[in-house]
């Protein structure tokens, strides 16, 4: 352990401290495709009793209409963090029929491309752009790519944690700049080290072939309609999910958030030709992309962890953070683990508490581009092959094997862990450590091994497993109904957000053309 990460150990052990830590928040974004009883995609419209998709704070829909998003408030609390991801899965299931949530990031039978319904926000130029940036994606990517789920985890330490952190450096920068730029550090080491929780977290190693009809693919069959690697972690991340070619050669800059703020800008305003043919309007006149460049706004880009900063209505992200720095992280690369009802368990959620407290607290110096495309490279190798005996990743240029460097990092790791079970005074983040060690001794209690395993129990048939998973998982939630006034206040708060859209629609006093123009050239000194 070095001398620093220890000093700031022993000072987050103090009791001031330990008060600051209790103030660390949480909150869980977890995607789910909706389907027909049969597991084919359904073409429902977004269920009104849920509310609007626009302005529901805790329910709305992500790039499909079946592509439905359950947020929960933010919470410094793991318990209440996850209650109140329960109880909205069971208001969810109350209103949806005999449709199902779909348990795999991957996706169920998708119809062809053209009957993929992207999702609609009303008539607002708000709920406009919203449509229109989707559409963007469908002829940018294609549709079905667009249907692949996942779990959103973000993470806060308290503005009063940095302040002690800043105190003890002697630092001399405002609270603003040092926070930002503390939060750059601990992406750049979540970025050196996310191939680990590929490895222990990833359960998207086969897919449904119907999700590839007609594009190239590496991968080998299961059956007569499953594709897999066969010590593939998590295909969801790999180059046939979210890391599409477009944005291969984009290299952004995690060193301060300046840079990170650039590249994005850059990204933004760099001419695309094969975008540029296909121009802002379809034959029609109608808006098919809000611009023609390499990204229409900085949420195209698709990374496994992203700096954020709360918008207000009608900010682009990037200028919330150049505003205002850096709030929270979002961790973008965990899959849903199909094994249990609500796609994420606590023992989880307390790992990445203890992994993200780890990448806060430990050095990060800057990254070159050489560590740049080497934590690229590690982590295209855990989510592709990360299972297989003596797989070797990069560690400052020499060979390292992935299970070695694995029980090091849980070794330092484990020193965070320890500091949470003293906050709480409980065992539990300890026990999720050792968890995750046995993984990395015995493969086979990977999600993704399971995944696999279970899979060969359905006849090689990755959608025979998931259907089987998705009734078992409604059946969770559909036999546990809200109690009544529970019932009575998420039915208020839907019927809120509806009356929250008509209002917006109602205000809106400029063309969308116009409102477009003026989204688009926000300035950073605005």
């Amino acid at each position: 352990m070095s001398p620093a990460f220890k000093d700031i150990l022993d000072l987050l052990s103090s009791t001031a401290g330990r008060a600051d830590l209790r103030e660390c928040r949480h909150g869980i974004e977890k995607e789910s495709l909706r389907t027909t009883p049969d597991g084919t995609l359904a073409r429902t419209p977004h269920p009104s009793a849920l509310g609007s998709a626009l302005t529901h704070p805790s329910i709305t829909t992500d790039y499909s209409e079946a592509l439905i998003e359950l947020i929960t408030p933010v919470n410094t609390r793991l318990d209440s963090l996850f209650d109140s991801l329960d109880m909205t899965h069971r208001f969810v299931y109350a209103q949806l029929g005999d449709e199902l949530l779909w348990t795999e990031s991957m996706p169920c039978r998708l119809p062809a491309d053209a009957d993929i319904p992207i999702a609609w926000y009303g008539t607002s130029n708000v709920g406009t752009l919203k449509n229109v940036y989707r559409r963007g994606l469908a002829i940018r990517y294609g549709k079905a790519m667009q249907c692949i789920a996942g779990i959103h985890y973000n993470f806060s330490l308290p503005p009063s944690l940095w302040a002690t952190l800043q105190e003890q450096a002697g630092d001399p920068r405002s609270a603003q700049d040092y926070q930002s730029d503390r939060y750059m550090a601990m992406i750049r080491n979540f970025r050196r080290y996310a191939w680990l929780l590929m490895y222990l977290f990833g359960a998207s190693p086969a897919v449904c072939a119907t999700f590839l009809q007609g594009r190239d693919h590496k991968l080998d069959r299961l059956g007569d309609n499953t594709l897999y690697l066969p010590y593939a972690t998590s295909l969801r991340m790999s180059d046939l999910g979210y890391n599409n070619n477009a944005q291969s050669g984009l290299n952004v800059c995690y060193n301060t958030l300046d840079s990170y703020i650039q590249s994005m800008q850059e990204a933004i305003g760099l001419p695309f030709a094969a975008y540029d043919r296909m121009g802002t309007h379809d034959s029609n006149g109608q808006w098919q992309q809000l611009n023609t460049n390499l990204l229409q706004i900085e949420n195209e880009f698709y990374s496994p962890i992203r700096p954020k900063r709360v918008t207000r209505s009608g900010e682009k992200p990037v200028h919330a953070l150049a505003s205002r720095g850096v709030e929270y992280i979002e961790v973008r690369c965990m899959d849903i683990d199909p094994f249990v009802p609500l796609g994420i368990e606590p023992a989880t959620a307390r790992f990445l508490d203890s992994f993200l407290l780890y990448c806060a607290l430990h050095e990060s110096p800057p990254l070159t581009e050489a560590g740049c495309t080497e934590t690229g490279d590690n982590f295209a190798l855990a989510v592709k092959r990360g299972r297989e005996p003596g797989l070797q990743l990069s560690d400052g240029g020499e060979s390292r094997s992935l299970v070695s460097w694995g029980e090091d990092l849980l070794d330092r790791i484990g020193e965070c862990a320890v500091l949470l079970d003293g906050m709480h005074a409980t065992q539990a983040y300890s026990q999720s450590l050792a968890a995750q060690r046995a993984k990395l001794a015995d493969p086979s209690l990977t999600p993704s091994a399971r995944v696999l395993e279970a899979i060969a129990g359905h006849d090689n048939s990755f959608f025979r497993f998931a259907l089987e998973q998705s009734r078992a998982h409604r059946a969770h939630f559909a036999d546990r109904p809200l109690d009544p006034a529970t019932l009575a206040a998420y039915q208020a708060e839907a019927a809120a957000s509806l009356a929250e859209q008509q209002a917006i629609e109602a205000a809106d006093e400029v063309d969308f053309d116009t409102y477009v123009a003026n989204y688009l050239s926000q300035g950073i000194d605005d």
